[in-house]
């Protein structure tokens, strides 16, 4: 073989080894942008209310693989910092993720940070609470409803002493989460003229906080001169319960989230309702138009009515119903869906309460 001809060989050899060497880096880049196309980020407001990380992250999780196994999960609990949780949409833009699933701390604050997302690509689904911002849908529950429902079990509760001149005490939620003006207009719709706001405050979904409020209320209007309390979760109605008991003061009590301490408070006859929201069905709801919207499908069969957000931004949306719970129906409910198990609702301490309300 002569110079020539090598140098030919050679130089075919070179090209032959290029082009393959450049193949296996083309196939490899598929492979890492097919993960990374197949990424969703999930963001939850605070981690105080129990449903969060035991219910919602656990279960929007579980059906996200269950339609994708191979797609990735990124997550992040804000714990209840507004600033936090802007940061966490930032991570999750540098992250690379395609969708992102966002129950913001705080709706209105958080509109840059949906921009910011949906400028680079992503698709941002709002969860539980409406996030403003062109956010591509929203799934929750029809939020004024529940406060509806708060306000004419708290009047079933007080029954004949349901006047316009008895005294109820509001505990609101967050004024930063847009599902707590809902509630809070709700419950006005179903309570005024029907008894007395005699003490409206926010508590900030904080136990601690509705405690100080309602101790300032009982001081304000006097123990024997109030008919009923109004809160808007479950968890702060924790905080108000001992602040009641600890003034010598038994009324009717709201909730709402229908958490384990609730249902046992209300067996107790320490709180009278709350409202069951069942997860399973927001979760995955919510997780099937992730997914769809990662595969670029329509999600029309799911999102199947349209909501306006406080931007005015509307969008396709799923408003799920809910239900109020008394001692009358736990069994029915919260127990029939296996929300909690009996074991787990009737401890030593609610075991002759669980009997007497036929919860065995």
């Amino acid at each position: 073989m002569n110079a020539l001809m090598r140098r030919a060989v050679i130089g075919s050899l070179a090209v032959t080894m290029a082009l393959s060497v450049a193949a296996c880096g083309k196939a490899g880049d598929d492979k890492a942008d097919s993960s990374k196309d197949k990424s969703i980020g999930l963001l939850l407001p605070e981690n105080a209310t129990t449903r969060y990380e035991k219910f919602d992250r656990p279960l929007i999780e579980a059906k996200i693989k269950s339609l994708c196994s191979d797609c990735k999960i990124e997550y992040a609990n804000a714990a209840g910092d507004p600033a936090k949780q802007a940061q966490q949409v930032s991570s999750m833009i540098t992250k690379g993720v395609k969708v992102l699933i966002l129950d913001p701390q705080d709706a209105v604050g958080i509109k840059a940070s949906v921009q910011a997302a949906v400028d680079k690509g992503i698709k941002v689904v709002a969860y539980d609470r409406f996030a403003q911002g062109p956010v591509s849908a929203y799934v929750s529950y029809d939020n004024e409803k529940v406060g509806e429902l708060q306000g004419q079990a708290l009047l079933d509760a007080m029954g004949s002493k349901a006047t316009p001149t008895a005294n109820v005490v509001m505990i609101n939620g967050d004024d930063a989460d847009p599902n707590a003006a809902m509630f809070k207009a709700g419950a006005h719709k179903a309570l005024d003229g029907k008894v007395k706001i005699a003490y409206e405050q926010s508590g900030l979904w904080k136990d601690t906080v509705a405690n100080q409020k309602v101790t300032a209320a009982i001081t304000q209007l006097g123990a024997k001169n109030i008919s009923g309390v109004y809160s808007a979760n479950d968890g702060m109605a924790g905080g108000i319960a001992t602040a009641l008991k600890g003034a010598g003061i038994n009324v009717p009590l709201t909730g709402q989230d229908a958490e384990l301490a609730g249902v046992q408070r209300i067996l107790a006859d320490q709180q009278s309702s709350t409202v069951y929201k069942a997860f399973k069905p927001e979760a995955d709801a919510t997780a099937e138009i992730a997914v769809k919207l990662l595969n670029g499908e329509d999600i029309s069969s799911i999102a199947d009515i349209k909501a306006t957000s406080g931007s005015g931004t509307t969008v396709p949306a799923k408003l799920l119903p809910a239900v109020s719970v008394t001692k009358a129906n736990i069994k029915d409910t919260v127990v029939k869906d296996q929300l909690y198990t009996v074991a787990q609702i009737c401890t030593a301490d609610y075991a002759a309460a669980c009997k007497a309300a036929g919860i065995q």
